[in-house]
């Protein structure tokens, strides 16, 4: 239902710098007798079978560290991976009418030394688009608050919430690629059971 409702809205570096000394002290000892250049070419052909509508995430972690908090509310913030939509698709491949979005759903967070869970209702996020492209027809979802907070959208990200979305995929099939990413917030009382939690936030691309 959800996922109607929105389409009907249109929808280390020590190990770099040992690499780097290693260069620098080789170059040094010794001597440079000449260079030769090598031309590096590809013949890249065009698709046949069509172009895809595809996402990808730039990461398959993240961490929230406690910030913001009061007395009273414990407030863990983070950022989402940046998520990258590619169409490769040409307008005249793409259906009259169709929009693509991003969804995001949230399990309960469990606690790794057997503290009771903490409910994906206490997790939030504010989208934002990185790219939208030069026509400005992607859009970033609204805020979703959580359970600990008084906003119309205080709910949590325990069903499918909007990250971004095209209202138009053959407007905007030149472009061929767009990012987003989203601020995450935890907030739970300040009597949550202290150590370690883990939820999974999946990502869904829809059309």
């Amino acid at each position: 239902m959800k996922r109607h409702k929105y389409a009907a809205r249109c929808a280390a570096i020590t190990t770099a710098t040992a690499l780097l000394l290693g260069v620098a002290g080789m170059a040094m000892a010794e001597e440079n007798h000449g260079d030769q250049d090598v031309d590096v070419n590809v013949g890249i052909t065009e698709l046949v079978d069509g172009g895809v509508l595809a996402m990808s995430v730039a990461g398959t972690a993240t961490t929230l560290t406690e910030d913001g908090s009061t007395p009273t509310v414990r407030q863990f913030k983070g950022t989402l991976p940046t998520v990258t939509v590619t169409d490769t698709r040409t307008a005249s491949e793409i259906p009259a009418g169709a929009g693509w979005y991003v969804l995001g759903t949230s399990t309960d967070f469990a606690g790794g030394a057997g503290q009771p869970a903490i409910s994906a209702s206490h997790l939030g996020w504010a989208p934002r688009v990185i790219d939208g492209g030069e026509s400005g027809l992607v859009a970033e979802g609204d805020q979703v608050d959580t359970v600990m907070d008084s906003s119309p959208i205080a709910v949590g990200l325990v069903d499918q919430e909007l990250l971004a979305l095209a209202l138009d995929s053959g407007a905007i099939a030149s472009e061929g690629q767009w990012t987003a990413t989203a601020d995450l917030f935890l907030r739970t009382p300040a009597t949550v059971a202290p150590g370690g939690y883990t939820a999974k936030l999946t990502l869904s691309l829809f059309e």
